[in-house]
């Protein structure tokens, strides 16, 4: 086939439209002729830039997880003391989970697929490192406080403020069909995300010195 033109911008607007259409139908329910259609383009035109389904595939993850991390690189914490820094780093997390229900639908879809495919990932390797390094560093300056427990470790950390802001949106229809509690983006978002806040800072504050 031709060489197109443009080739960056589309494959900008190809890997867009992909993460609609897998974050609605997962990998095996996605549709290249949807993505194609999409995007106005052919499915020998998405071959061409990616190679295949599942390369589009990872091609999406790492996107959405790019940015992700770039947003994160913009909360600007060495400034603020340690725990008003947690409380930034939580508050962001639950909120962005919120504003972007298509990248925790992936991971969902991810984590369903036993990660298989972003195993085969190189970039996800590194990719994800630097949130660990960031929060790292405001728990080792509430340590040098005394204002945090020692023995802390920032991977578990990150996991505990990433599965409380997640289940907001993961489980808002069973929860709050059997709660009779708004989830999601309803209700009094402003409280739920105080509670996961409180939580992550009393883990950390436990044993340490006064705030």
């Amino acid at each position: 086939m031709r060489k197109p033109k443009a080739p960056a911008a589309n494959r900008a607007r190809i890997v867009q439209a992909a993460i609609d259409e897998f974050a609605a139908r997962g990998f095996k329910g996605a549709s290249m002729d949807a993505i194609a259609a999409r995007t106005h383009t052919t499915r020998a035109l998405i071959n061409y830039y990616f190679g295949s389904k599942e390369k589009l595939y990872m091609a999406v993850l790492e996107r959405v997880y790019a940015e992700i991390r770039d947003a994160e690189a913009e909360l600007d914490l060495d400034h603020l003391p340690p725990v008003d820094a947690v409380r930034r780093i939580v508050g962001f997390t639950y909120d962005y989970y919120l504003a972007h229900e298509g990248f925790v639908r992936l991971v969902v879809a991810e984590n369903q697929a036993r990660g298989r495919h972003l195993r085969k990932s190189r970039a996800m390797r590194t990719l994800n490192r630097p949130i660990i390094d960031r929060l790292a560093r405001v728990i080792e300056r509430g340590q040098a406080q005394r204002r945090f427990r020692a023995g802390v470790d920032a991977v578990e950390v990150h996991k505990a403020i990433a599965a409380l802001g997640m289940f907001n949106v993961t489980n808002q229809f069973t929860f709050g069909a059997i709660f009779q509690r708004e989830m999601g983006a309803k209700g009094d978002v402003a409280q739920r995300r105080d509670v996961v806040a409180e939580i992550i800072v009393s883990y950390l504050t436990h044993g340490g010195g006064k705030q």
